[in-house]
């Protein structure tokens, strides 16, 4: 009999804060995340606004975390926070004889900020001669500034893998430990792996989810390169715009969701809180391009069915789906001709909604913080909306419950994330039954 797999922790860090029923009860009220860019001066980028985690909200999480995580980058910090919260959730922090053999780490974990200044001074120190005139790279003059100005301690904490570890350091977490970089796709592809790790007997409980902080020169600057960012700077409250006609591109978030995923009868046994159930998890590439989806949705309708196929249930029973809904042109078009293609004649009778309207994208950590969303929406059986949709799309003619959280029958949940390099994920979460 195959091994069934629910939750039993949430916690979160984003940018309207890091309490489970506050930022709940914020998102219901449509309030956006979204302002300034304050983390360095963006006055000259494109776009000039993003959706940070408060810097007094980090840096109480950097005294909590303490002086054992005293090196950690910003996404570990919220990886710690965001974890912690779940494995109290969870009633782990007094749980009785639990073997750490049995408790695994899944991340779907972005690199940390680059330790950019030291990195921008000595390039610049290697491209001047000793009279300070331009020249070409002196690859030997960046050398010796790099070793004298780079932190070794930074370099290695902002590799993907890092946040993993200091979760398993900080609750002796012995067993499985592996991060994915699917992009935005990244925290529910761990998400669903580490649900199949515990199916296949190799864990007992799975901490999983994502963290990414990509808030910094060289991100912004990549994405601004590629047109994706919204830049809206003289309406920054209302830019992020996912599936109104008049979107121009996602706001950049950062943050952390982790969720702790635990085999039935190993939670029956120590009395655990049984949030939900994930019972489906489609996973596909779209073996398109690099940074499209592909222009007939083929591989978000192949992730969605196999979601649905896994976990034995039609498109008729889905009640909400939490999209990735991003606010590009290109993604919300497709991701809604992936939908009406796939739900046929249900695709106007489900309920969608984007939260990135408020919360901007959180990369990595993005489908881990959306999946909390459907589990509380699962709980308390209302739907977040998607804010700041005024002017119709016919290319996006579905239900993105506008501008208003929705009371309605929740009973199975569809999460999907889409990255680029055609990274497709979808997960089903239903209310647990016997």
């Amino acid at each position: 009999m195959e091994r069934r797999v629910v939750i039993t922790g949430l916690g979160w860090v984003t940018p309207l804060g890091d309490s489970i029923e506050a930022v709940w009860k914020r998102l219901l009220a449509s309030e956006c995340g979204i302002k300034k860019t304050e983390i360095f001066d963006a006055n000259t980028f494109p776009s000039t606004f993003s959706a940070e985690v408060p810097a007094s909200l980090l840096k109480t999480i950097q005294q909590i975390n303490g002086a054992a995580h005293a090196g950690a980058s910003r996404n570990t910090h919220f990886a710690l926070a965001a974890a912690r919260a779940a494995w109290q959730h969870a009633g782990l922090d007094t749980a009785l004889a639990l073997d750490p053999t049995g408790v695994g780490i899944y991340l779907g974990g972005g690199e940390g900020p680059l330790d950019f200044h030291p990195f921008a001074t000595a390039a610049v120190t290697g491209c001047r001669d000793d009279h300070g005139n331009l020249t070409s790279l002196d690859t030997a003059r960046w050398a010796n500034a790099a070793l004298k100005l780079l932190n070794a301690t930074n370099e290695v904490e902002q590799e993907p893998n890092l946040a993993g570890g200091h979760l398993a350091v900080e609750f002796n977490a012995q067993g499985p430990s592996i991060n994915t970089l699917t992009a935005c796709a990244a925290s529910t592809q761990a998400i669903g792996e580490a649900t199949h790790l515990i199916r296949y007997g190799d864990a007992n409980v799975m901490i999983t989810g994502g963290t990414h902080s990509m808030i910094h020169p060289l991100g912004v600057t990549g994405f601004s390169r590629l047109t994706a960012l919204s830049t809206r700077n003289d309406d920054i409250l209302t830019a992020s715009r996912p599936f109104d006609r008049t979107r121009d591109g996602f706001v950049l978030g950062e943050g952390a969701g982790i969720v702790i995923l635990e085999e039935l009868v190993h939670a029956r046994e120590r009395g655990a809180p049984i949030l939900a159930e994930i019972t489906g998890f489609g996973s596909t590439a779209d073996a398109f391009r690099i940074t499209d989806i592909h222009e007939e949705g083929r591989g978000a309708i192949a992730a969605m069915k196999g979601a649905l196929d896994s976990a034995g249930l039609g498109c008729e029973d889905v009640d909400y789906i939490s999209s990735h809904g991003t606010g590009t042109e290109e993604n919300d078009k497709i991701e809604t001709l992936a939908i009406r293609t796939l739900f046929d004649d249900h695709a106007k009778s489900v309920a969608i909604s984007s939260i990135k309207s408020m919360l901007g994208h959180l990369i990595a950590a993005a489908g881990a913080v959306e999946l909390i969303t459907c589990v509380l929406a699962i709980r308390d059986q209302i739907v977040p909306p998607t804010i700041n949709y005024q002017t119709p799309d016919p290319n996006c003619d579905l239900d993105y419950v506008p501008n208003k959280s929705r009371p309605m029958k929740v009973k199975t949940t569809l999460s999907n994330s889409f990255g680029f390099g055609g990274q497709n994920n979808a997960l089903v979460v239903q209310a647990f039954e016997e």
